[in-house]
């Protein structure tokens, strides 16, 4: 299962955007899936299937790098690289004008 985002449009998925934003600080898969999990209230869980899916996406996009291997663990822990945070301050941008819209929208409608 791939991951699908909004090239022309910009948008990001939810999933690629959640697994970015745990990747601000190295992480392994299973910290990202706790991430999630914790900042999302539980609302969100990620699969293996998804998780790794996204991942190895990210990884093809350089929007994700490997750490370089240590040695002494078996996790593999990843980090976000400039041009996936450059992705994410885009989709920030993104969702804020969305943002702005809806509540322009919903402040001139509430009065019928």
């Amino acid at each position: 299962m791939g991951i699908r985002d909004n090239i022309r449009g910009g948008a990001l998925t939810e999933t690629t955007l959640l697994v970015l934003l745990a990747l601000y600080r190295p992480n392994h898969g299973y910290g990202v899936s706790q991430f999630v999990v914790q900042k999302t209230g539980g609302r969100v869980r990620l699969g293996a299937g998804t998780l790794y899916g996204a991942i190895d996406n990210l990884s093809r996009k350089k929007w994700i790098a490997p750490l370089k291997d240590e040695g002494c663990t078996r996790r593999k822990e990843y980090v976000i690289t400039d041009v996936g945070k450059q992705m994410v301050e885009k989709e920030l941008r993104r969702l804020n004008e969305v943002m702005r819209l809806a509540a322009r929208t919903v402040k001139e409608n509430e009065n019928g």
